[in-house]
């Protein structure tokens, strides 16, 4: 038993337990002559070898230019940006539309973020299966199109009819699914493994960064200019994006060979010790993917970050695909075709379901709750802020409001910052600890500064924000403690989807899709009950926050069972594989 993880009684090899040859941290150097028949980066004094090895296509992404590929990406990032924006884009108007908007109360007004994220998790659940089989350039067309048309249709028509505001609401959940979802896949499309790192670190802080940063700006412009130029904006912004996306930004989505092109165990040792030894280096913060006894598992295609997996050997033969004949390259004409061939044989419903089953899987279901409930939490708090903030006895106005998310803004700072330091440092410490066997499981340790944080912040902001009405406390100190409770929501994410990608490689796109789909029906959920609870509760955030923190702390100490019998849980799931029991594989 490897640091209170319990050993699995039938297999000997679990897919996900893997054995560091070298420092996690650094890439696969190739130094000793046994990578000599792989292709390298020779740019730096030390060859690196490529993974996923690229092809000798020249319409390759992994062939293009580095400039270029930086290029995709930030434009993607930027246009990211003004997509998530649109979700806590109300955030600070609340009682603005309450005031100014025709039959329209405050549970209405939470509404109209709720259904923005309905929407989200609607066009995420059919948008990404159709990546996985016809691509991503025609979503993110598609997506940055309908960013202008609905933030025009709100701009234009929300002020006279609630029903056309909450459809074009609905509508921008869609606009903006494809770049929540598709684009840190794109990233894992561009780069390879050891190039991911800055990159990946970049589309995420645009992600979330521009989300909690938008009630900052949106407060000003609305009290000076009126809540409809805070669309228009938007509109104009993503305007000036869309032909930035549709010239700059090629298919990156490639059909490789799912095949290894090599096969052979480092030094043609076999597997030590149980585990896997695994020659691939580590994916954005991941020590380890798939282990190399699970090659029967269906490989994860190359639109979804998949990585083939390189086992060194100098007798390893090279895959005599590398003869085959090469295509020419795409002129710059064909580059802007929204489609160019099928990534997939699967059937799209087949991926379309595949995401369903994974919620009756323990493990799915812990990320799903890890990440998704203190998201919901931190919508549900910011339906709320307005009411607290606007009233007595502040009496702030749209301004002060939209400043009040400083302290969340740099609660997610706060929190990638802790995770980014963590990830790595407790993954590469328990490994040492545990004889240099890598687990999953020890991604799990991120879940004791969420649950510090998250719960802390959901017991301190109830209890100050009540003790803020009577003057007993500094507005301040309700707003931070909404920081640590957004710090632990990034905390959540990072370590949920870290497990996911280490302890279940095979079905990472689905279990992804999963937690994306509930964390956005949850919180459109959370909307319609924002409003009731606190007017049951007589006003009184702390029973509110008092609940809600319990739940959180309830839901990360089922960390602790996962933890001792997830290795023995992801044995049990790679022999009995739900998906091929429902025969979605």
């Amino acid at each position: 038993m490897g640091l209170g993880i319990l050993e699995d009684r039938v297999l000997e090899h679990v897919p996900g337990t893997t054995q560091y040859f070298d420092d996690p941290e650094r890439p696969q150097y190739a130094t000793d002559g046994t990578h000599e028949h792989l292709k390298c980066d020779r740019n730096g004094p030390v060859p690196i070898v490529l993974v996923p090895q690229p092809t000798d296509d020249p319409n390759d992404p992994l062939n293009w230019p580095l400039w270029r590929r930086d290029l995709i990406t930030l434009v993607l990032s930027i246009t990211s940006v003004f997509a998530t924006a649109l979700g806590p884009i109300l955030a600070a108007d609340t009682v603005l539309l309450v005031s100014t908007l025709k039959d329209v109360t405050f549970v209405k007004a939470s509404l109209l973020t709720g259904y923005f994220v309905l929407g989200c998790g609607a066009g995420s659940f059919l948008f990404v299966p159709s990546s996985r089989i016809w691509g991503k350039r025609h979503l993110f067309i598609l997506g940055t199109i309908l960013l202008i048309v609905t933030s025009v249709w709100t701009a234009a028509s929300g002020s006279k009819s609630y029903t056309n505001f909450l459809w074009s609401r609905i509508f921008q959940g869609v606009a903006a699914a494809p770049f929540e979802s598709l684009v840190n896949a794109a990233v894992g499309d561009l780069y390879f493994v050891h190039e991911r790192g800055k990159r990946m670190a970049f589309t995420n802080l645009a992600v979330f960064g521009g989300a909690f940063f938008t009630p900052i700006l949106v407060g000003k412009i609305s009290n000076d200019m009126g809540w409809q130029w805070t669309f228009y904006f938007v509109a104009i912004f993503s305007g000036v994006c869309l032909p930035a996306v549709y010239l700059f930004c090629p298919e990156t989505a490639y059909r490789r060979d799912p095949t290894p092109r090599f096969s052979a165990t480092k030094n043609n040792d076999a597997p030590k010790d149980g585990v896997d030894q695994e020659q691939e280096p580590k994916e954005h913060s991941a020590p380890s993917h798939q282990a190399s006894t699970d090659s029967t598992t269906t490989p994860e295609p190359a639109a979804t970050k998949d990585e083939e997996q390189i086992h060194t050997s100098a007798e390893a033969p090279i895959d005599t695909a590398a003869h085959t004949t090469i295509p020419p390259k795409a002129t710059f004409l064909q580059s802007l075709a929204l489609f160019n061939g099928r990534k997939s044989d699967d059937s799209f419903w087949k991926l379309t379901l595949r995401p369903l089953p994974l919620l009756l899987h323990p493990a799915f279901l812990w990320a799903c709750l890890i990440q998704g409930l203190l998201i919901g939490w931190t919508v549900f708090i910011g339906v709320l802020m307005a009411f607290f903030f606007i009233s007595v006895p502040l009496w702030w106005d749209e301004v002060q409001t939209g400043y009040a998310y400083t302290g969340a803004f740099v609660g997610a700072l706060i929190g990638f910052a802790i995770a980014g330091g963590l990830s790595d440092w407790t993954a590469r410490l328990m490994t040492k600890w545990n004889g240099g066997v890598y687990e999953p499981e020890f991604r799990l340790v991120l879940v004791i500064p969420q649950m510090v944080l998250g719960c802390a912040g959901l017991y301190g902001f109830g209890i100050t924000l009540d003790g803020m009405l009577f003057g007993k406390y500094h507005y301040a100190v309700p707003l931070t403690f909404f920081g640590l409770e957004v710090a632990g929501m990034v905390i959540g994410a990072v370590a949920g989807s870290l497990y996911i990608v280490d302890a279940y490689r095979d079905v990472v796109i689905e279990g992804f899709t999963t937690m994306i789909i509930f964390k956005n029906f949850f919180s459109f959920a959370l909307t319609f009950k924002a409003w009731p609870w606190l007017i049951q509760s007589s006003v009184k955030a702390e029973k509110i926050f008092n609940a809600l923190g319990s739940v959180q702390l309830v839901v990360c100490l089922l960390t602790i069972p996962l933890y001792i019998y997830g290795k023995r849980l992801r044995s049990f799931s790679y022999r009995h594989d739900i998906l091929e029991l429902l025969h979605l594989r």
